[in-house]
């Protein structure tokens, strides 16, 4: 573009970018699974200090019996249904934080054009029964000309990584946008984006976008 709609918008550092803790990993290992026996040994695994000098790796006997253990009953759990994957705030923005803005050589993390406070997962963990996730986007500025770009940058990153039980929501965060009603009906009109996605040139402009996906 030969002008920025927004020359001067607020960045974030990279590395300030919201991420999952060590005891927050741990958390979310956890709440995967409702079986106990799973909940133990997946509580044994995260406590074993994975260093060279780690009393647990050094204990090769103590090693073996407990990695047979775990996949003795992993094995056990692929013979019945396969578990359901579930998935998390984080995880979501972990996929579109990094997605590259139209107009910045910046990502939408960085532009606090999303935010981790503004997704919501509504996910029962049954496979058999729809999931939603609802991300909440927020323009630079209120008369940007590219908050629907953007989120069909959103959309579609998430429609190829989410699982098919996953329903995808994309809206304007209330009060961010002066045409806030239009573009959400736009970004969540299946047949305008499913349009917006075969055309070739706009569809180049998605891909670049998302070409720094981590």
């Amino acid at each position: 573009m030969s002008e920025f709609i927004n020359e001067n918008p607020t960045v974030v550092q990279e590395n300030e970018l919201p991420k999952r803790r060590e005891n927050d990993i741990e958390q979310f290992l956890l709440g995967k699974s409702t079986d106990e026996s799973a909940i133990q040994r997946r509580k044994t695994l995260l406590k074993i200090d994975h260093c060279t000098e780690s009393q647990v790796l050094q204990e090769s006997e103590l090693l073996d019996r407990l990695l047979s253990k775990f996949n003795c009953s992993e094995s056990e759990r692929e013979d019945n249904e396969e578990p359901v994957d579930l998935i998390d705030p984080q995880e979501i923005y972990d996929l579109i934080a990094y997605i590259s803005d139209p107009e910045h050589p910046l990502s939408l993390g960085q532009l606090s054009v999303v935010n981790l406070e503004d997704i919501e997962v509504r996910d029962s963990g049954n496979k058999d029964e729809m999931a939603e996730v609802i991300v909440y986007i927020t323009p630079t500025i209120t008369h940007c000309s590219l908050a629907t770009l953007i989120g069909l940058g959103i959309r579609v990153r998430l429609d190829r990584a989410l699982p098919q039980r996953f329903r995808v929501t994309i809206l304007l965060k209330a009060g961010s946008h002066q045409s806030e009603n239009q573009v959400n009906k736009q970004l969540n009109d299946k047949e305008r984006v499913a349009a917006a996605c075969e055309n070739e040139q706009l569809l180049s402009v998605v891909s670049k976008m998302l070409s720094t996906c981590q």
